[in-house]
């Protein structure tokens, strides 16, 4: 059954080319069923029947795994039975008629205009590092970015002369994204710290830790968290934050969903469609406070 993981694994590397944090997660999910099936007397996925599988969900659900856990591991579950189907190592579907139960869904969470505003008032002229840290957070916001597609960013994908950056996305799908005229300039300004942070390497890596080495995400993740308390913001600062925020904010000034669809790679609508609960939030918030019959006595 390992065997099969380590296949499934390169398959979904390789051929579908999903996201290192995707294949992580599908994994961790499959290595936590194994034990599970194994005290059903399941050996080879050969053996796995809809009543095992049933018999799983119910196991997880008794210890404690919420419905958003419960339905990634179905997720991951339905994803390995499908190769194996393809690979001929399964002449059955055990996932039929199995679903996840239901879970709400919950809104991201995102920075008002004010916060991001003051996150990017940073201005460390004499810290190499600084610098880039403004570039990166700039480009999150102004393009929407995932933390995966930042950092997998290389030199030649940025041209600040167009002011266009292409990204590749989820599926290995590349788009091209505008540049807000704030990302251009910080962006120039750390192409010139650059070089100094290159170490003697010779990486196309676009953002470059202070060891001369791509920036890895935690780094990232570290970076703007640091950030955040410095510009003394009462919210953690996170990558998918600006990433809502870039939503949030185009999507109440454009009123374009399919445009924002557009710029965040996503695939469907209906995964757009989430920030137009936001959009109604900020509105009934302002209707609460500029109608005279909304307002409290």
């Amino acid at each position: 059954m390992n065997r099969a993981l380590n296949a499934f694994q390169r398959y979904l590397e390789d051929e579908r080319q999903y996201s290192p944090h995707t294949v992580r997660n599908y994994l961790k999910e499959l290595e936590r069923c194994l034990p599970l099936l194994t005290e059903q007397g399941v050996r080879e996925w050969t053996e796995l029947r809809t009543a095992h599988c049933q018999a799983l969900l119910a196991k997880l659900h008794r210890q404690g795994l919420s419905p958003r856990s419960l339905s990634l591991t179905l997720s991951a579950l339905r994803q390995l039975i499908k190769f194996l189907l393809r690979e001929g190592q399964l002449n059955h579907d055990p996932m039929t008629g199995l679903q996840a139960p239901k879970q709400g869904r919950p809104l991201p969470k995102n920075l008002d205009v004010d916060q991001v505003h003051r996150l990017l008032t940073l201005d460390e002229k004499d810290d190499p590092l600084a610098i880039r840290d403004r570039a990166m957070m700039e480009l999150f916001y102004t393009a929407g970015l995932r933390l995966a597609e930042l950092v997998g960013l290389d030199c030649p994908q940025l041209d600040l002369k167009s002011g266009t950056v292409r990204v590749m996305g989820k599926g290995g799908k590349e788009r091209q994204l505008p540049i807000g005229k704030e990302a251009r300039e910080w962006l120039g300004k750390y192409l010139v710290q650059r070089p100094a942070l290159l170490k003697g390497s010779d990486t196309d890596a676009l953002f470059l830790s202070s060891r001369g080495t791509r920036l890895s995400p935690r780094s990232v993740q570290a970076r703007l968290t640091k950030w955040g308390q410095h510009q003394a913001l009462d919210s953690k600062v996170h990558p998918h934050k600006l990433r809502h925020s870039f939503a949030t904010h185009f999507l109440e000034s454009s009123k374009n969903l399919r445009a924002v669809q557009e710029l965040l790679g996503h695939a469907n609508l209906s995964t757009t469609q989430i920030y137009t609960h936001l959009d109604f939030q900020h509105l009934a918030a302002v209707y609460d406070n500029a109608h005279p019959r909304a307002k409290k006595k």
